[in-house]
């Protein structure tokens, strides 16, 4: 098994959120993607506007490396017209996957009509575009029924509303790595959590995101059938996959 092929090698702060120049950020970025041109990740997940930068160096790297960016990260709740300009936006730039926050307080709220329109939206215009899409549910903000509900209410649209083949383009992802929790609770992948997801949503595809730092979490979630996996420790995954039994 090549676990590289496994990971999102994940970067999504902002320069404010990084305390860092716009320049340093940057750098960042480059340094991300030189990271997954070396270890020869699936994705790089990034903000839409270094999108341009990472086509280029995957360009002169001649390796296929996926770029993925987010829409209406992190906290969900921008319309669907924002969420749907801003993935046209995102589509244009060279996207080849886009990872939506569901609206997960409409969700809470009951508003399961509004969930269902953004869904079904944010497929039909990924499916139209050749595009994969993630639908990031926020486990940490939700109860295990509405890890439940939600995983059911994407599974039944993909297979309702588009065609079977469909499937393995739309994920549920798990988190943002963002959300904050109380007293200081995981705010990511659990191995319950993505139980829950595998045993509702698959066919679909599932990732597990935020909390995955280490080559023995990302086995085991790999063994509960996740496909894909985000973060920011991808180096750390792939050297401890690399290195000789002897050494864990």
């Amino acid at each position: 098994m090549r676990i590289n092929q496994f990971l999102d090698a994940t970067y999504l702060k902002t320069a404010n959120q990084a305390n860092l120049t716009e320049e340093e950020n940057r750098h960042k970025v480059v340094n991300l993607v030189n990271e997954a041109i070396l270890y020869d990740y699936k994705l790089v997940m990034i903000r839409a506007k270094h999108i341009p930068l990472a086509k280029e160096m995957l360009k002169n790297s001649k390796k296929r490396i996926l770029i993925g960016t987010v829409i209406g990260f992190h906290e969900g709740t921008a319309t669907i017209k924002e969420k749907i300009e801003e993935a046209k936006e995102a589509i244009y730039l060279g996207a080849d996957e886009l990872d939506f926050v569901i609206n997960y307080k409409a969700l809470k709220a009951g508003n399961l009509e509004l969930v269902k329109e953004e869904v079904t939206k944010g497929i039909e215009l990924c499916v139209n575009n050749k595009k994969v899409v993630k639908w990031i549910i926020e486990v940490a903000a939700l109860s295990e029924q509405e890890i439940v509900v939600v995983s059911q209410l994407i599974k039944e649209i993909v297979l309702s509303k588009f065609e079977q083949k469909n499937a393995k383009n739309v994920f549920v992802k798990s988190s943002t790595g963002f959300y904050k929790t109380k007293n200081n609770l995981p705010n990511g992948a659990t191995f319950k959590t993505m139980k829950l997801i595998a045993q509702h949503a698959k066919p679909l595809k599932i990732k597990a995101a935020g909390g995955v730092r280490d080559y023995q979490t990302a086995l085991k979630m790999i063994s509960l059938g996740v496909d894909r996996i985000g973060t920011s420790s991808s180096k750390e995954i792939v050297h401890k996959a690399q290195a000789p039994k002897s050494d864990y």
